[in-house]
């Protein structure tokens, strides 16, 4: 794909980049896929789908308690559980505020922890990564920003997440859609959006503006950025799915490269 080319007069020193067809094969890919990237928050993503599984698998359920008082297994995915953004402190009721929290993604991974009584790192390979045959990544550290993975691994995982293997249709259709709608919040170098739509780990671009995929994208669009000058969007409507990683930290070289870059890849796939 020629779009894929635009990632060369990005002002990063390595990036790679990677479009999936809605029947999972690959579009495309540009620059080294196999180089290990840190994912910085597109981490949230494969510790959600991990959460997913941990549903379907019995170890917990989307509403049972977990984080602050009145917070569930839901609202901590949502980023609705009340926790602030890198602190354990609590901010607002459970569901009355959209705070995309860090400190929510750690509590959800030590829930699951110790629900499944298996390390959260070592839950995620074997219930995601291994069954994907995503051997470059794994997690380390925080469930919330920890992981490292090439553009080849994330766009298996991004074939997933256009036509789910792992769990049911109806658990993907729930993590893609809008839970707890309504709520406004700050959608991180993006200001306050109202209203700041989310799924259930999976950030869902709606009408937001700005935003970091393109203007063609469709409001169905859902996926992940990282401070790590990373990406991952999957387009529903356009049947398609990209991953690009870079190795320079979200700025303004991203804030104005991103977004054309989508819809010069949304124009190619046509």
């Amino acid at each position: 794909m020629d779009s894929l080319r635009m990632i060369d007069n990005w002002p990063v020193t390595t990036a790679a980049a990677v479009v999936v067809r809605g029947d999972g094969t690959v579009a495309g890919g540009h620059g080294p896929t196999g180089h290990r990237f840190a994912l910085a928050s597109v981490t949230k993503p494969l510790t959600a789908y991990a959460a997913l599984v941990a549903v379907e698998e019995g170890a917990v359920e989307l509403d049972e308690p977990a984080g602050p008082r009145g917070s569930t297994v839901r609202h901590l995915l949502a980023h609705t559980s009340g926790l602030a953004f890198d602190e354990h402190r609590v901010m607002a009721e459970p569901g009355t505020r959209r705070i995309y929290s860090n400190a929510g993604f750690e509590v959800l991974g030590d829930h699951i922890e110790k629900a499944a009584d298996i390390p959260f790192a070592e839950y995620l390979r074997q219930a995601v990564l291994e069954p994907l045959g995503m051997a470059a990544t794994e997690l380390n550290g925080t469930p919330a920003a920890a992981a490292v993975s090439t553009a080849d691994d994330l766009a298996r995982f991004a074939a997933e997440l256009l036509s789910p293997t792992l769990v049911a249709r109806q658990t993907h259709a729930e993590a893609t859609s809008v839970a707890f709608p309504g709520l406004r919040g700050v959608l991180p170098g993006y200001g306050n959006q109202s209203p700041n739509d989310w799924g259930l780990g999976m950030e869902i671009r709606g009408d937001k503006s700005p935003h970091w995929t393109g203007a063609s994208s469709s409001p169905a669009t859902f996926g992940h950025f990282g401070q790590a000058g990373t990406f991952l969007w999957v387009d529903p409507r356009a049947g398609a799915a990209c991953v690009a990683l870079a190795d320079r930290d979200f700025g303004e070289w991203a804030v104005e490269a991103w977004p054309p870059f989508t819809d010069a890849v949304l124009a190619e796939l046509g």
